[in-house]
């Protein structure tokens, strides 16, 4: 805990759908596109970790990232990156220090970029330069150079016929010629070169290969072998299923196989589809080139999204990845004697259990496959924005599956942990709700997601636990869901991370979504021999084999894999509470788990009420409170569940005292109308004695103000005054306390709409607050929508405290912040 006392224990976040969004480099590091960022994983670590590092720097989605190419002798790596923000931005990291930086950024495209491609120039021993092609949505590829950490526009090609890029690929055709491969929203792919610096570097259009019959997705350019003189391959991915590979050869004559056997694929096309042979003829450095039809692969029953060559150490073996909307990708190698390209490895999912038509786990297709620098192992990236990875185990000739990279894709709206703090609940407008706690059977204690018990139809919103095997969830729906834990994840949490109940006698089994459907239904799991059928033959709920849950699927020594969290560890939904008019803001259980409280949006008083429901019968707790007259944003029940505030949108706070004469009834205490100038945006209270209760508000104008209990009137009514405020830079978006006091003083967590997360301390009696020094680590690239402190044991004082932020950058961070950081800090 040296230096700042911030230390990331956890970071997750969800890839970006697009082909060109990541790259695997040759010193293992994999970097993708994530939201507005760039997350870093080291796939083949021991124990799997994660991702490593996120970098901010991007104002809109990151579309496509990429390593340049590096040489032992190297003292630093480069990463490209493109985004929707229409900026080109190269990032640093020296080989000692570990940490990119961002060093230039470009804004010259009109439009978002969308595809990368480099190629290294310099000769062995001279220092390092690239030329790189970027392809925008303005319908233009741009040429750079890039040397010495300057990045130089060299060249503007405007696509004709007009087409969006999607694909390029660069490389060298020989020692003094560049090609570059274009294409995207036509069926055609465009060859260009060049003459290598140090000439001037001026791309002109050579030819133009026909063949496929829809959009060209991925781009892949290598040399056939490492023999001198070898000729390039060119393998192009398209919407039209199949994959087309071309050879570029150096001379008048044409390659061996397009002049003399004009049937090279011996009949394996389509009827109709017959390749054409044509050559095309390219000059280029006072030298003459041939482009001409090699192979069509076909296998891939839906769109190929990638295709990505990898050469083996040994210079010898040749293999093409590619990964497509059918949710496989394959392995591709050219047969020694017929020289026929053939699939020889597919891993995925069989085509019955797709999940197309499924509300659980209907993954969509890879949009990209990497190979990692040695070739032993490949990634792949699906609809859900998680990763798979497989490894090749070379004595069984075998793929086995990997623990990667699993986040959320879009903003994470809501964050509980459960009540004695053992894992942590996200959900998110992704539809989903997640569950993540550590895995402490890996040496290093790594946090990993190990359940997914909500995929819903509609964007969720908030989020609580309601005991240590149950969470309530709201979405954009009119009503709330309820969720107990199955017996498999409880079996599973308790061998992975050493949490969870002794008692799972009452726990149905697991749980399945059946289609159509959005209410999660209790199972039983079945035995890998079970057969599947339904109870009657009249049965229209007919099997899903993708939804039954066997119960080897979760008998497992690791994290769940991919596959198995978008499809069997749903938790089974107990309850739906109704009454709301629009839908759900916000929600919170009571510390005892005994009431549910929550909101609506709503614009006029009537819907801008708070609702109660108690969780024995599931009944609502009738009137309503009132007090807001627009959406209550936030609600919290104080720690002894004797007081409920609620704080909106209409600048006022609300608080609710407990009516000890009717169990479960709340009755007004206080209002403030003119708590804040602007909405208030959350709120939070304070662990402290029934003596002297605090709470603080935070909002839009920029405040954060300490409202401290104070006795008035005849009868001693508990009222709340100002007792201390603090201004902030910008708008305050979540509010948290430590449920601990840390050498005497209070800890808070402040969330900002920039991103910012400010740990500040308060006096115990409210006041005095003050900030304490802001640590890095703690910035993200959006809002922080919520924060949340980990319940600490009652027992010991902890060596550091965990804190939970939600982003509206599509990351959860789970950040340990040390007892020394805190007590650090006085009011002086």
């Amino acid at each position: 805990m040296a230096g700042t006392g911030v230390l990331e224990e956890y970071l997750s976040v969800g890839a970006n759908r697009q082909t060109a969004v990541a790259d695997w480099s040759s010193n293992g590091l994999l970097a993708y596109g994530a939201d507005v960022n760039i997350a870093l994983w080291r796939p083949t670590g021991n124990p799997p970790r994660g991702v490593e590092k996120i970098l901010s720097g991007h104002a809109e989605a990151v579309k496509a990232v990429l390593f340049l190419s590096e040489e032992a002798q190297d003292d630093a790596t480069y990463i490209v990156s493109g985004s929707d923000d229409k900026t080109l931005r190269i990032w640093k990291s020296l080989r000692d220090r570990g940490d990119f930086e961002a060093i230039q950024t470009s804004d010259q495209h009109t439009a978002p970029i969308n595809c990368l491609s480099a190629v290294r120039v310099s000769s062995p021993g001279q220092s390092a330069e690239w030329i790189l092609a970027t392809g925008g949505a303005d319908a233009v590829v741009k040429i750079w150079s890039f040397g010495n950490d300057q990045l130089q526009l060299l060249q503007s090609i405007r696509t004709k016929p007009k087409f969006f890029p999607l694909a390029l690929a660069l490389s060298l055709l020989d020692q003094d010629v560049l090609v570059l491969a274009a294409a995207g929203t036509r069926e055609t792919v465009q060859i260009l070169t060049a003459d290598r610096p140090p000439s001037a570097v001026e791309f002109r259009l050579q030819a133009t290969l026909h063949g496929h019959e829809g959009w060209v997705r991925s781009l892949g350019l290598t040399k056939e072998s490492d023999v001198e003189g070898s000729d390039l391959l060119l393998a192009s991915a398209s919407q039209d299923k199949y994959i087309r590979i071309w050879r570029l050869h150096k001379g008048k004559e044409l390659p061996i196989l397009a002049a003399k056997q004009p049937d090279a694929l011996n009949g394996a096309y389509l009827p109709g589809k017959s390749p054409s042979n044509k050559a095309h003829r390219l000059q280029a450095g006072g030298k003459d080139f041939s482009v001409t039809f090699e192979a069509l692969l076909l296998g891939h029953e839906d769109w190929i999204y990638s295709a990505k060559w990898h050469t083996h150490a040994n210079g010898k073996k040749l293999q093409l990845l590619s990964t497509s909307a059918d949710n496989s990708l394959s392995i591709w190698e050219a047969d020694a004697t017929s020289g026929i390209w053939v699939s020889m490895t597919r891993l995925g999912e069989i085509s019955r259990e797709k999940g197309a038509t499924t509300a659980t786990g209907s993954t969509g297709g890879f949009w990209t496959g990497l190979w990692s620098p040695d070739g032993s192992s490949v990634a792949c990236l699906g609809r859900t924005g998680s990763w798979r990875r497989w490894e090749h185990d070379v004595s069984a000739d075998t793929w086995k599956p990997c623990v990667a990279v699993t986040g959320h894709t879009k903003a994470v709206t809501g964050i509980s942990w459960s009540k004695r703090g053992d894992y942590l609940l996200s959900t998110s407008s992704d539809q989903t709700s997640r569950l993540h706690t550590r895995w402490i059977a890996s040496s290093a204690g790594t946090w990993h997601e190990m359940s997914r018990p909500q995929i819903h139809g509609y964007d969720l919103n908030c989020i609580d636990s309601l005991g240590d095997s149950q969470f309530a969830s709201g979405a954009d729906e009119k009503l709330m869901r309820v969720f107990s834990e199955p017996k498999s994840i409880a079996t599973l949490l308790k061998r992975l991370a050493g949490v969870g109940n002794e008692n799972m006698q009452d726990m149905p089994d697991a749980a399945n979504m059946p289609v159509l459907g959005l209410s999660n239904k209790a199972i039983d799991t079945v035995g890998d021999d079970d057969e599947l059928r339904p109870v009657d033959d009249r049965d229209r709920d007919a099997v899903d084999p993708a939804s039954i849950v066997k119960k080897s699927y979760l008998e497992i020594d690791h994290p769940p894999l991919e596959e198995t969290l978008s499809r069997h560890t749903l938790w089974p939904e107990t309850e739906k509470l109704y009454g709301h008019g629009y839908e759900l803001s916000c929600l919170t259980a009571s510390h005892d788990g005994k009431l549910i409280a929550s909101a609506c949006k709503a614009s006029s008083t009537n819907h801008a009420v708070i609702r109660l429901f108690e969780t024995e019968k599931w009944t609502e707790i009738r009137p309503p409170l009132v007090a807001h007259s627009l959406t209550a944003t936030r609600l919290r029940f104080s720690a002894d569940d004797s007081y409920l505030l609620s704080v909106g949108r209409d600048r006022q706070w609300a608080v609710f005292e407990k009516n000890a004469n009717e169990a479960a009834m709340y009755k007004l205490l206080q209002s403030n109308p003119k708590g804040h100038s602007r909405m208030i945006l959350d709120a939070a209270w304070a662990p402290l004695s029934p003596e002297r209760r605090l709470f603080v508000t935070a909002g839009r104008d920029k405040q954060i103000r300490v409202w401290a209990s104070e006795a008035s009137g005849e009868n001693g009514t508990l009222q709340f005054r100002q007792a201390a405020s603090l201004p902030c830079s910008g708008p305050i978006t979540s509010v948290d306390f430590l449920s601990t006091l840390v050498g005497g003083k209070l800890v808070m967590a402040a969330g900002s709409e920039a991103g910012g997360v400010t740990i500040c301390v308060v006096s115990a009696d409210g006041s005095k607050i003050k900030e304490l020094q802001a640590s890095s680590r703690l910035k993200l690239s959006k809002a922080v929508l919520q924060l949340a402190w980990r319940p600490c044991p009652s027992a010991a004082q902890p060596e550091s405290f965990t804190l939970a932020v939600a982003g509206e950058d599509s990351s959860l961070r789970v950040f340990a912040i040390s007892e020394a950081y805190l007590e650090g800090a006085s009011f002086d």
